[in-house]
This record gives structure tokens, sequence and C-alpha cells, in this order.
């Protein structure tokens, strides 16, 4: 099984950006320790701060039949193109959307998701585990 690993805008700076809210982990640890939880499943990486990119990437896993694991970091609020793209992959292998912070209890335009009514579910709050809790489901599936 391969599993595609998308993160969205800002996300390469984990780790610097508000580690009050993100915490100190950079995306490279938060990618070593999914290989370590990945068992026989192979994890595609990327991330990009271009949402065409991203979209392409999306293109990409729905034409292979990949699962899809995205934290879309400002682009769950704004992007209805991407949502379009993860539409193809959520009637197929499905997609978890993850989220560091809890976007709930912040500002009320991060409250809004375009993507959450077509995942397969979201986690929002759990900090880096996020990551490893939608792998968890993917690899139990």
């Amino acid at each position: 099984m391969k599993i595609l690993v998308l993160n969205g805008p800002n996300l390469n700076r984990l780790g610097k950006r508000q580690p009050e809210v993100y915490g100190t982990t950079s995306l490279a640890d938060v990618e070593k320790r999914m290989r370590a939880a990945a068992g026989g499943a192979e994890l595609e990486f990327y991330q990009s701060n271009y949402e065409g990119e991203l979209i392409d990437k999306v293109h990409e896993a729905a034409d292979a039949g990949w699962p899809v694991i995205i934290n879309p970091g400002g682009f769950t609020h704004t992007s209805v193109a991407l949502r379009d793209a993860l539409a193809e992959v959520a009637d197929g292998a499905g997609f978890v959307e993850v989220h560091i912070s809890n976007v709930h209890a912040r500002e009320q335009f991060r409250q809004h998701s375009y993507l959450s009514p077509i995942a397969r579910g979201v986690i929002a709050g759990l900090g880096i585990y996020g990551y490893e809790a939608a792998l968890g489901y993917f690899l139990s599936d």
C-alpha cells in the first residue's frame, strides 16, 4: 500500500513558526516518525506553498488509487479547487484531513473547512500525533 502525505503552505516552517501553537517538531521529524510507524506501507511525502502543486499531487494519487493524508494549512479555509481535486480521492481510497492545532478553538475563520465534509475523517488538536493517527486509520483499513 502506498499513502500520499501532503502538507500545505507554511508547514515547511514547523518547529520555527509559532511554536506555542504548532510545537517545536520539524516537518522532517514528522516524516521520520511516520516512516517508523508505517509498517510495510510506502509513504510519499510532499509539501508545497503552492495550491496548484498540491492539486497535481492529489490528481496523481487519484489516478493511482492511493489514500491521502493532508494537512492543507491555510488552504483548508480558502481552496475550493483543492476540495474539487480531493473529491475524486474521496470517491476512491479516501483522505483524512489533519490539523496540528485545534482549529475549532482558534480564530473564527479557521473553524470552516471546505475539505471536512468529504473527508473520511478530520483530526485536529492532537499535535503531530494526528498524522500518526491518520496513518493508523489507513493501515487498519
